[in-house]
């Protein structure tokens, strides 16, 4: 499953799938090996790219003081304080996404990548400081247990999350399966905080499903953006024009992201060839502009009546998809604005048991629009409530169709 540049290149998010880190944009670097520690101060790094002008003596000083007043017996080995010394500095960044994973925490990471985990089966990331549900991924025991889109997790069990970063959140969700997870979420029309109970299970990522609809609308339901996605939505893709109706609804809504190469591919089935899907630009600007282009499919013609479905759980590669789309007038965007997560990860292993991931780029859409900042809007923006929820009516699905009528 691992291929493309370096090892993978993912689009999104260290958004995380709980019990799932694999809809994250990265790809590997190069490793380098590290020194085992002793208790006494390690010698400080001495080669070419050490950096210059700074006191170390403050790290090893406090180091030393550690190691001579601490009360504990039982406090954490040598190594592990380096491990916690790495991640405050990788914390210091400010940054969501960028993470050092410690021998434990970076082989889950690497076999969640490869698909294999347990867990609830959502999507999380950081909206304002607070830990937020992208999306529940169908068919999972997060949606089972009421998961929605825009939840605010406030605590994990007994544990509030206001000071836990995405991963030490993720950390304290996944689990053995068959075993509970209590969250405490504020949502949105709700008064009081809710508590939600979630068995733990073995996920299984869906791809895709289709709708022929007896109205003459085709529905696309587009649930990740995985490895085999743009074969599954080629299959789709040819049910559609069997099916000799002209009216296409693709629902990316609660959809987290994936793969950057599924989303390029699947938009070449809209655009000409050579037209821009997606832009990466280093966050500095320091490093050159990287555009990513249709491969051409382009079997359809401006006849095509096409609407797209997003909302707050529309994240990453669905937003790349979708702005594309748009921004050269292929589809109408209906529902709600997108969650807003453009950016890449690169991981990249520092020994041979640990890893660092760390942000590198963001995405823009062909005109230049960061995903990051302000998601997409819509051009029809349609609500999903509550009381729309509870009565099992869906009003931007039922937009779309009337949209799509009146073309």
């Amino acid at each position: 499953m691992i291929s493309s540049k370096k090892k993978l290149l993912l689009v999104t998010t260290a958004i995380f799938v709980v019990g799932a880190s694999f809809f994250i944009g990265f790809f590997t670097g190069t490793e380098s090996e590290a020194k085992n520690t002793t208790s006494k101060a390690p010698a400080i790094y001495d080669g070419e790219d050490a950096p210059k002008d700074i006191d170390f003596s403050i790290f090893w000083k406090t180091w030393n003081k550690i190691n001579e007043k601490y009360v504990s017996t039982d406090g954490p080995s040598d190594q592990e304080k380096i491990y916690g010394a790495i991640s405050g500095l990788v914390d210091s960044l400010g940054d969501p996404y960028s993470v050092f994973f410690p021998p434990k925490e970076s082989k889950n990471f690497e076999s969640e990548i490869q698909g294999s985990f347990e867990g609830v089966g959502m999507e999380v990331g950081k909206t304002d400081d607070i830990l937020t549900v992208i999306a529940p991924l169908k068919k999972t025991p997060a949606e089972k247990a009421g998961v929605q889109a825009g939840d605010k997790v406030i605590a994990i069990d007994d544990t509030p999350t206001v000071n836990l970063t995405v991963d030490e959140s993720v950390d304290l969700i996944r689990g053995k399966g068959g075993t509970p997870v209590k969250l405490t979420i504020i949502r949105k029309d709700e008064k009081e905080p809710l508590e939600i109970k979630i068995i733990r299970g073995t996920i299984e990522i869906p791809t895709i499903n289709t709708i022929k609809r007896d109205d003459g609308i085709f529905v696309i339901e587009l649930y990740s953006f995985s490895a085999k996605s743009p074969y599954l939505f080629r299959d789709a893709l040819r049910e559609f024009v069997k099916s000799g109706d002209d009216k296409l609804i693709l629902d990316l809504r609660n959809n987290p992201g994936g793969f950057l190469e599924a989303a390029v591919d699947i938009a070449s089935w809209f655009l000409p060839a050579g037209k821009v899907v997606v832009r990466e630009t280093s966050r500095d600007g320091d490093v050159a502009e990287k555009a990513y282009r249709s491969k051409g499919y382009n079997i359809f013609t401006d006849k095509l009546k096409f609407v797209v479905l997003i909302n707050q759980g529309s994240a990453s590669a669905s937003e790349i998809l979708a702005g594309a789309l748009s921004e050269y007038g292929k589809a109408i965007l209906i529902g709600e604005k997108s969650f807003g997560k453009g950016s890449v990860q690169e991981l990249i292993p520092i020994t041979k048991d640990t890893s660092l991931k760390i942000t590198v780029a963001k995405w823009l859409t062909p005109n230049r629009v960061s995903i990051s900042k302000n998601g997409l809007k819509p051009n029809i923006k349609v609500e999903y409530t509550k009381k729309d929820f509870e009565d099992g009516v869906d009003p931007q699905l039922k937009k779309a169709v009337e949209t799509l009528k009146n073309m």
